[in-house]
C-alpha cells in the first residue's frame, strides 16, 4: 500500500536513487492557499547533508508543484509534488546488491517480490519519507485554517533524556562506526472534540497506525501509553468538571475520538542500520557473510524524523476532519 487516507488521499512514489520522489493528495478542498513556499520550510528540516549528526549526501530537495494548484490556490484536483535526486552515489551499494544488510529491509523485501533495488534501499529507504513531508505541508495549511497545529520534538537520544547531551550522544556512535536512536514527542493543539470514526476508523488507530509506517518506528504510544498498564483507574481515569478535563492521562483520544484536549503522541525509532561495525549476515544464496556497511549514512534519523512525523499527524488528521464534516447534519 502506498496510499493513505479515506478522503484527504496521499500517495507517495520514488526510490532513493531514483530519478525523482513525489506525492499526489486527493481529496485537498479547493481554495486552499499553497505553494512551494509552503513546503519548503518543512523539507528543510528533514533535508540530509547539513550538519555532522546526518548522512552527507546533499540534496536540495527543491518541491516542484506539479498540478492541482492554480494562482495559488488548490482547485479541488490532484495535488501532485516532485523533488528531483541529485546527489546519489548508486556506485557505493555494488557490493551490497546481493548481500542482506542486518536490520534494513534488503531480505523481506527480496522475500516478497523476489527482485529488489539495492540502491541505498531503494522504496524502503528513509528518502520515501520526503513524499510524505510534500503531502504532510499541504495537510497542515488545511488544519491551519481550523486552528489545529502540530508540533513535535525529541525526548530521548540512546536512552539520555538531557538536550544538550544529544549532541555528544550521536557523535559518540558515529566516530565509534555505530548509530542510536532515540523517542519523539508529537502534539496537536486546537483539535476539537469528536475526530475519529469508531469501531475501526478510531483517531488513536490511524496515528498509530501513520507512525507505525514510518520505516525506523519500532512502537508508538499515546497519552501515558505504557505507563497506563502500572496504574490505578483512579490515577488513569481523566476527571472532569464544568470547565473541561482535569488532566490528560488519555493523550486527547477517548473510544477512538478526540476529546478537545492536546493530543499526545511518541514513537521510538530505532538506530540507523547502516552501520560500519562488522556484522554477520547472508547473501542471495544463502552462504554466510561478514558485512561492514559504508557510504553516507545517518548514525542517528532521530532529528530529521521529527517533522516526517508531524506531517504523518497532519495527515491523519486533516483526513479525520473531512470526514467529520460529512457524519453529521
Amino acid at each position: 500500500m502506498n496510499t493513505t487516507g479515506r478522503i484527504f488521499r496521499c500517495t507517495t512514489f520514488g526510490e532513493s536513487h531514483g530519478n525523482a520522489i513525489g506525492a499526489v493528495v486527493d481529496g485537498c478542498p479547493a481554495g486552499i492557499g499553497f505553494s512551494e513556499e509552503d513546503v519548503m520550510p518543512l523539507m528543510e528540516r528533514r533535508r540530509p547533508g547539513k550538519s555532522p549528526l546526518s548522512t552527507s549526501r546533499s540534496e536540495k530537495d527543491q518541491v516542484e508543484i506539479l498540478s492541482g494548484v492554480f494562482e495559488g490556490k488548490t482547485t479541488g484536483t490532484p495535488v501532485a509534488m516532485i523533488i528531483r535526486n541529485e546527489n546519489f552515489r548508486s556506485k557505493d551499494y555494488d557490493e551490497l546488491k546481493d548481500v542482506f544488510r542486518p536490520g534494513h529491509a534488503d531480505y523481506t523485501y527480496h522475500e516478497k517480490y523476489g527482485i529488489r533495488d539495492y540502491r541505498g534501499g531503494g522504496r524502503s529507504s528513509g528518502r520515501e519519507t520526503a513524499g510524505r513531508v510534500m503531502a504532510g505541508a499541504l495537510a497542515m495549511k488545511l488544519l491551519d485554517r481550523e486552528g489545529i497545529t502540530v508540533a513535535g520534538r525529541i525526548l530521548e537520544i540512546h536512552g539520555e533524556t538531557d538536550p544538550a547531551i544529544f549532541e555528544e550522544e550521536i557523535l559518540s556512535a558515529k566516530n565509534s562506526g555505530d548509530s542510536v536512536g532515540g523517542i519523539v514527542e508529537v502534539s496537536v493543539m486546537g483539535c476539537p472534540a469528536g475526530l475519529g470514526d469508531p469501531v475501526f476508523g478510531k483517531l488513536d488507530a490511524g496515528l498509530a497506525s501513520a507512525m507505525m509506517s514510518i520505516g525506523a518506528v519500532k512502537g508508538v504510544e499515546i497519552g501515558d501509553g505504557f505507563l497506563s498498564a502500572g496504574a490505578l483507574g483512579s490515577e488513569n481515569n481523566d476527571c472532569m468538571d464544568k470547565s473541561g478535563y482535569l488532566s490528560n492521562h488519555c493523550g486527547g483520544i477517548l473510544g477512538g475520538i478526540s476529546n478537545g484536549n492536546e493530543i499526545v503522541v511518541r514513537i521510538a525509532v530505532k538506530p540507523t542500520p547502516s552501520i560500519g561495525k562488522d556484522q554477520q549476515t547472508i547473501d542471495i544464496s544463502g552462504s554466510e557473510r561478514m558485512i561492514s556497511i559504508g557510504g553516507r549514512h545517518d548514525p542517528c534519523i532521530v532529528p530529521r524524523i521529527v517533522v516526517v512525523a508531524e506531517c504523518m499527524a497532519a495527515l491523519v488528521l486533516a483526513d479525520a476532519m473531512l470526514a467529520q464534516k460529512i457524519s453529521r447534519i
